[in-house]
């Protein structure tokens, strides 16, 4: 690379939640891996989450970004509610609301950047759009939205906040498409508007996503948006996960996992903003014994805005619960390694959230999905899976969000999933999509084409 185009800095404005900080420090180690300097702005709190965070390929690369640990007023970092009627994770409001004040030290950051570089290009999250709202006035910058989103969950959300225009394609029946009724509080509705009113400022859209799974509504959205230009560079995460790390350790569940036969364990986990029920707990315990299936259950709440910081809830499972599934589970209390889990030969299915980081690393891997929506954009995820793409089952349908999962019907899922036919053929299938994306790496093939189309553009 010659030195002007290496004049080209990539500045990463990450939003202050885990799949979305995971997403964007994923995208700035493969755009390091071009030779472009890559700064990660953020506070310290969520600049730390990240790095320890880091998994699925060396922490050690880390060090070659630039954080930048930026100060933003003192804020709430109340524990997470596990009784609220929406499950939106609204503790987390007061965090989103101070990370709006990095907009004078990112401003200050870009000023500086401009001066010494050719091209200064923003990287932000479609929900920082505030922060970077004055790059229009800063020269040689220009700013790219990344949705943390998928493409079909993106453009029924845009499609539908334009008056549902007529749309020249195939798409999913309006009525497959769960409404957006209990997924978000009213202050994150208005958030997001808020956010979405400076995205004008942008020169483009990017996607963790694949025209491989995901084309048609790729082009919807270049329809929709015609102004903008749009790139599909994913799966952010490697499809490659090293055995070990640079310190040669392992998580603990990595090593249960290895005496477990191939595509034999059952992995459950609802992400980093989920907070269950005592009740809900209780039921999907005793569904996961009596399924008589392996498994590994990460059982934690959801973060908090500050999570090296405050009392964290440790949910109650059934007394002596953990004792009667010692030969068949593992119950994990603390933040788990997912990509490494879902990348290693004994997983054979996941109950997931359907958040989109979760989905996208469970579709690289090949691990079929029992679908579990919670809030936010994954009920549509969720059918995505299931209607779309059919790499799952649906275990709670978002028309009876309100009512708890019984043991019976976690029993009869987990059943179908690990223990079928239909669980057998779903496996088979998200083996050929996970093929068929690993593909798409390849030289000269649609993942290779559209980063070098994204690169040739920005050091242009």
């Amino acid at each position: 690379m010659t030195n002007q185009e290496n004049s080209v800095i990539v500045v990463m404005v990450p939003f202050p939640a885990q799949g979305h900080l995971n997403q964007l420090l994923h995208l700035s180690r493969i755009i390091l891996s071009y030779g472009i300097p890559v700064h990660y702005v953020g506070t310290s709190t969520h600049n730390r989450q990240a790095k320890v965070r880091v998994h699925g390929w060396d922490p050690v690369a880390v060090a070659s970004f630039h954080f930048h640990d930026c100060q933003v007023p003192p804020f709430a970092s109340p524990p997470p509610n596990p009784n609220a009627a929406i499950k939106f994770p609204s503790h987390l409001q007061p965090c989103f609301d101070a990370c709006c004040y990095l907009r004078k030290p990112v401003t200050e950051l870009l000023r500086m950047l401009s001066s010494r570089a050719r091209k200064v290009v923003i990287i932000h999250d479609s929900m920082m759009g505030s922060v970077v709202q004055d790059v229009g006035s800063i020269p040689n910058t220009e700013a790219y939205a990344f949705h943390t989103v998928s493409a079909f969950s993106l453009f029924f959300y845009l499609w539908e906040s334009t008056g549902k225009p007529q749309v020249n394609a195939e798409m999913l029946g309006e009525n497959d498409v769960p409404s957006l009724e209990g997924c978000f509080t009213e202050d994150f509705l208005e958030f997001i508007a808020l956010q979405h009113r400076y995205l004008n400022v942008t020169s483009g859209s990017i996607y963790n996503t694949s025209k491989v799974i995901e084309g048609s509504y790729v082009e919807l959205l270049r329809q929709h948006m015609k102004e903008k230009q749009h790139w599909a560079l994913g799966p952010f995460n490697p499809l490659k996960v090293p055995e070990k790390n640079s310190c040669g350790s392992r998580h603990y569940c990595l090593e249960w996992l290895d005496k477990q036969a191939m595509n034999s364990v059952l992995y459950v986990s609802f992400g980093t903003t989920t907070t269950m029920g005592d009740e809900q707990i209780q039921e999907l315990a005793i569904g996961l014994r009596r399924s008589n299936q392996k498994f590994i259950w990460v059982l934690r709440d959801a973060d908090t805005g500050d999570v090296f910081n405050g009392e964290v809830r440790r949910p109650e499972l059934p007394k002596g619960y953990q004792d009667s599934v010692k030969d068949k589970g593992l119950v994990v209390r603390d933040w788990a390694p997912q990509l490494e889990i879902l990348a290693h030969p004994a997983i054979g299915g996941f109950v997931s959230h359907c958040g989109w980081n979760s989905c996208m690393e469970s579709i690289t891997m090949g691990v079929p999905i029992g679908a579990w929506p919670v809030h936010s954009d994954q009920p549509r995820n969720a059918v995505l899976i299931t209607k779309l793409l059919k790499l799952g089952i649906t275990i709670k349908d978002w028309a009876r969000r309100d009512e708890v999962v019984t043991a019976a019907v976690v029993e009869d899922a987990v059943k179908r999933l690990m223990a079928s036919k239909e669980g057998d053929e779903i496996r088979k299938r998200a083996a050929e999509v996970s093929g068929a994306l690993r593909q798409s790496v390849a030289e000269g093939e649609v993942y290779r084409k559209e980063w070098d189309s994204f690169i040739a553009h920005i050091i242009r």
